[in-house]
């Protein structure tokens, strides 16, 4: 029998293939090595092979769609209803068999070597930058330990230590201790600029990038972000559709014809919606200052919008709407325009 659509369960070492015909029946159960699996789907007619987005997807998915196959990337919490009785490696691959073929599932579109490249910068960043907060941290509290308080903020922190090592009262191990730990901090701040240096070229060199660093609250770190995310964001069809795989679109709990809208989802990349959340904190902070010299139709809505709600609230709400111009940006190969009117737009 001809296998059509297989369901392709992946690991470190043992593989899982469940393949069906074209009526549904299945064709193929078969557990692969990792150096057999190449050759296997080589042999095979080119057919539509469901993998579920997780650790070293991208990479399949890449070297299969090469042999002529189509593939298609789905998130895993959308494969779980399908699965049959207890989990089994053969259970999981049968569930995505089924989970693909339905005409209304959710795919992630293929990340290229390039856009996982600077994705793995990106994380190795935000992993730096916990390490060096975590140590930030320990100095501050145990410097308290000895009466020794230290200024809030990363920099004048620094700048303090001297001072602070200079106490007499300090015992020498202790003091020995803290200057160990000061100088991992400075090795870590010396780290964090070689990533974001690595970023930033790449920001220069990339023309999306450099598109949307132009939107307010986006900079080098989340534009790159973003491209290296979605590409040009053709996958969704509106920037509703991005700002809810963000999760930053309230979450919903109705029932019986009554609408009832919680907080945010909290779905997809937390840390994209991070960034954004935190740039548009950036926006809110600076909005005081160019309301002076009138501002534009965002910072008149977010006035509007700070003179009611929370600033939590605002930001997140700023961070839905920035994700929208992304979109618009990304999806229409637009400039943006920090005085377009929607409005004006429409009577012209």
């Amino acid at each position: 029998m001809k296998a059509t659509t297989i369901g392709f369960d992946l690991a470190k070492n043992e593989f899982q293939v469940h393949g069906v015909d074209a009526a549904g029946k299945p064709a193929i159960r078969k557990k692969l090595s990792r150096a057999q699996v190449l050759p296997f789907f080589a042999r095979l007619a080119p057919c539509t092979i469901g993998i579920e987005a997780c650790a070293s997807a991208h990479h399949w998915a890449r070297k299969l769609t090469a042999l002529g196959h189509t593939v298609k990337l789905m998130a895993p919490h959308f494969v779980k209803p399908y699965v049959k009785a207890n989990k089994t490696d053969a259970a999981d691959a049968e569930a995505i068999c089924e989970a693909v073929a339905r005409p209304n599932m959710r795919f992630v579109p293929v990340k290229s070597v390039e856009q996982q490249a600077i994705l793995a910068v990106h994380r190795v960043r935000s992993g730096l930058v916990a390490e060096r907060t975590a140590q930030l941290n320990r100095l501050r509290a145990l410097l308290a330990e000895f009466g020794l308080i230290a200024p809030r903020g990363r920099r004048a922190l620094m700048e303090r230590l001297p001072a602070l090592f200079a106490d007499e009262t300090l015992p020498g191990v202790a003091r020995n201790l803290f200057e160990r730990q000061s100088t991992r901090i400075r090795q870590l701040d010396a780290e964090i600029c070689a990533e974001e240096a690595v970023i930033l070229d790449w920001h220069r060199n990339n023309a999306l990038s450099r598109r949307l660093d132009a939107v307010a609250g986006v900079g080098p770190i989340t534009a790159t972000a973003v491209v290296a995310s979605f590409g040009e964001g053709r996958e969704f069809d509106n920037g509703r559709q991005m700002a809810a795989c963000l999760g930053v679109v309230p979450r919903q709990h109705s029932s019986g014809g009554k609408t009832r809208l919680l907080g945010i989802s909290k779905r997809g990349d937390g840390y994209l919606r991070m960034l954004l959340i935190h740039g548009a904190r950036a926006v809110i902070r600076t909005l005081e200052r160019r309301a002076k010299g009138g501002g534009n139709p965002t910072d008149q809505w977010l006035a509007k919008l700070l003179a009611r709600r929370n600033p939590n609230v605002a930001a997140v709400a700023l961070a839905n709407k920035t994700v929208r111009v992304i979109w618009a940006l990304l999806a229409h190969d637009r400039t943006y325009d920090r005085n377009w009117s929607g409005q004006a737009a429409a009577t012209v």
